[in-house]
C-alpha cells in the first residue's frame, strides 16, 4: 500500500464569510476609510483613481445597470484594456448582482461570437480600439441588447453610463454561493470554458494567498504583468490590492521588457507578478535596469513552471526572490507556491495553506514519495462548473477535489516538483520524462533564451524528445552543443533527439507555450543531430 502523499501538514485556516454577501461591497468597504488614497493608477497615461472615486462609480454603474432593467445573474461580456474604467465595471456589475465575464482581449472574432452565444451575454462593455472585432457580431447575437463603450464619452460609453447612475450605495441582495463572475479558459487545446466562480472566491484567494503567502499589505504598489481578463492577473491587479487598501499600476499595452522595466523604475511597485518567458525576456534585455533602479521587495512567477536558471539569475541580479507558484482558471488564483525566505528553486514550492493537495497515480491510488501523478486540490476557490460543458465538469471537479490536469512529485519534506501536463508526459524506452525537465536543463546553457520540449514518433513510430529553441541573441549554439549539455546533467535517455532553432515560441495570451502546436508543426521521420 503506497504511503499517502496528500498534503494535510497544516490545519487550514478558515476565512468565515456570512451567507448573506456580496463581493464587490465588501472590497470596496474596506476602504470606506481611505477614499483619498490612490487605487489604481493608468502607466499609459498618468491618470489615477482614488478608493472614494472607485466606489462612487462602481455603485452609480450598478444604479445605471438595474435602472436599464438588467436583472441579477443576467450574464455581460467585458472585453476591455486594463485602464481605471475595467475595475469600475468589473465591481459595479458584481454589485448589481450582474456576472461579469472576463474576455480574453486577445481573441479573435471568432472566438468573441463563441463567448458571447454561449454566455448568452446581455451586454458587452468593451474597449473602443478592441470594437471592430465586434462589430461584424453585434447584430447576430440575439441576447445581446446593449453594447458599451470603454475609452470614450460618447453616449454609449462606460462614462455615460457610469454619470446617468445614482450615488446611492445600494447593494443587490446575493449571497457567498451565488454565481459572481466568470472566466473563460484560455483555450490553448480547444475550445474555450465558461468557468463559473462565487462570490466567496475573491476574498478566499486574497486572504489565503494574497496576505498568508505574499503578506501584502497597505503600503505596497503593485504591477501585474498578467491582465484582467486572466485569473492570475484578476487577483493581482484587484482582489489582493483592493482587499488591503494597496496601490495597482495599470498597463493597458502588451508588456513589453521596455514597457515593463519603464513601469519598474518610474512607479517603483513594490509587488511585481510576471511569467516564465517575461522574466526571460527582462533578463536578456541589454537596457534593464540596475538593481538601485527598482524598490521591488517580492516577485511572483504563474502560468508554467519557472526555470530554476531563470530564477537564480533574477535573484542575483535584483537581490529579489521569485515566488513561483501554480494556479488555475478552476482554482481562480495560486494554491501552490514557495514562500518569501524559503524558495526552493526548480520546485512550486509547498500548498498555500488554506488548500489541501494530493497526487494521484494512474491506479488511482495516492502516490508515495517522488512518485510522478497527477495533482489534485481540494480548497474554497474552486469552480463549480464549467457553462454548457456537463461531462468537462465531471471529469475536472471530482467532488471536493479538483483535478489539475499536471504531473507531480512530492519530496519527503513537502516540496512540490513539476513534471509537465498529464498529455504532455513522454514515455522514452518505457520510462516516463518530463518535458519540463529537460526544457529546465537547456535553460541552464548559456545561448538559450526558451525551450520547449515535446514528443514525436520517428520511423518506428517510437516517441522521442524534440526541443523547439529560441536563442539569446549574439549568442550561437548548435544542436550537437545543446544536445551533450543536456546528456551532462540528465540521464542519457533524456536528451533531445531533434533541435530546432526557432525565433519565438508560440504562446496563448496568459504566456502558456502552445505545445500542440509545436507537435502538429514537426514530425521528423527519424532522430537527426543524434550527438
Amino acid at each position: 500500500m503506497r504511503a499517502s502523499r496528500a498534503d494535510h501538514s497544516h490545519t487550514p485556516p478558515r476565512i468565515e464569510i456570512p451567507r448573506d454577501y456580496n463581493a464587490a461591497h465588501d472590497l470596496l468597504s474596506r476602504n470606506a476609510a481611505r477614499p483619498d488614497k490612490v487605487a489604481f493608477i493608468d502607466a499609459a497615461s498618468g491618470a489615477q483613481l482614488t478608493y472614494g472615486e472607485l466606489a462612487d462609480q462602481a455603485y452609480r454603474l450598478a444604479n445605471a445597470l438595474r435602472a436599464r432593467g438588467f436583472a441579477p445573474e443576467t450574464r455581460v461580456m467585458v472585453a476591455m484594456l486594463d485602464t481605471l474604467e475595467w475595475p469600475v465595471v468589473f465591481l459595479g456589475c458584481i454589485l448589481a448582482g450582474v456576472i461579469p465575464v472576463a474576455a480574453n482581449t486577445l481573441l479573435t472574432s471568432k472566438d468573441f461570437d463563441f463567448m458571447l452565444r454561449d454566455s448568452r451575454a446581455q451586454a458587452l462593455f468593451v474597449s473602443k480600439p478592441l470594437l471592430p472585432a465586434f462589430e461584424p457580431l453585434i447584430a447576430n447575437i440575439s441576447s445581446l441588447r446593449s453594447v458599451i463603450v470603454a475609452g470614450t464619452d460618447g453616449d454609449n460609453s462606460v462614462a455615460a453610463l457610469v454619470a446617468s447612475g445614482d450615488a446611492s450605495h445600494t447593494v443587490t441582495e446575493t449571497c457567498a454561493d451565488d454565481a459572481c463572475f466568470w472566466l473563460y479558459s484560455s483555450g490553448s487545446t480547444g475550445t474555450p470554458k465558461g468557468t463559473v466562480h462565487l462570490h466567496s472566491h475573491l476574498v478566499q484567494t486574497a486572504e489565503l494567498y494574497g496576505r498568508g503567502v505574499l503578506g501584502i499589505r497597505q503600503d505596497d504598489v503593485v504591477y501585474s504583468a498578467a491582465k484582467f481578463f486572466f485569473a492570475y492577473g484578476l487577483g493581482n491587479s484587484l482582489t489582493f490590492p483592493i482587499s488591503v487598501g494597496a496601490t495597482t499600476v495599470l498597463l493597458p499595452t502588451r508588456p513589453t521588457p521596455a514597457d515593463v522595466f519603464n513601469v519598474l523604475k518610474k512607479f517603483r511597485p513594490t509587488i511585481f507578478y510576471g511569467v516564465p518567458t517575461l522574466y526571460a525576456a527582462l533578463l536578456a534585455d541589454p537596457a534593464k535596469p540596475s538593481r538601485s533602479e527598482l524598490r521591488l521587495r517580492v516577485c511572483t512567477s504563474a502560468g508554467e513552471a519557472l526555470p530554476a536558471e531563470i530564477g537564480k539569475r533574477w535573484t542575483e541580479t535584483y537581490a529579489c526572490e521569485i515566488l513561483d507558484g501554480i494556479g488555475s482558471t478552476e482554482m481562480l488564483h495560486i494554491f501552490l507556491s514557495n514562500r518569501p525566505g524559503e524558495v526552493r528553486y526548480g520546485t512550486t514550492g509547498k500548498a498555500v495553506p488554506g488548500y489541501e493537495l494530493r497526487i494521484v497515480g494512474d491506479d488511482g491510488r495516492e502516490c508515495g514519495p517522488d512518485e510522478i501523478g497527477e495533482l489534485q486540490i481540494k480548497g474554497p476557490s474552486a469552480a463549480i462548473m464549467y457553462w454548457n460543458s456537463r461531462e468537462k465538469t465531471k471529469s475536472t471537479f471530482a467532488g471536493e477535489w479538483t483535478r489539475s490536469g499536471d504531473k507531480y512529485t512530492c519530496s519527503d519534506d513537502g516540496f512540490y516538483t513539476y513534471g509537465g501536463r498529464t498529455d504532455d508526459m513522454l514515455k522514452v524506452g518505457g520510462i516516463y520524462v518530463s518535458p519540463f525537465e529537460v526544457e529546465a536543463c537547456l535553460m541552464t546553457h548559456a545561448s538559450v533564451l526558451e525551450a520547449a520540449v515535446v514528443g514525436i514518433a520517428d520511423s518506428d513510430d517510437l516517441v522521442k524528445p524534440k526541443a523547439f529553441v529560441v536563442l539569446k541573441a549574439g549568442q550561437p549554439a548548435s544542436a550537437s552543443d545543446l544536445q551533450m549539455h543536456v546528456k551532462s546533467l540528465l540521464a542519457p535517455y533524456k536528451y533531445p533527439r531533434w533541435i530546432e532553432f526557432v525565433s519565438e515560441l508560440p504562446k496563448t495570451a496568459t504566456g502558456k507555450i502552445q505545445r500542440f502546436k509545436l507537435r502538429s508543426a514537426s514530425a521528423p521521420s527519424s532522430p537527426s543531430n543524434s550527438g
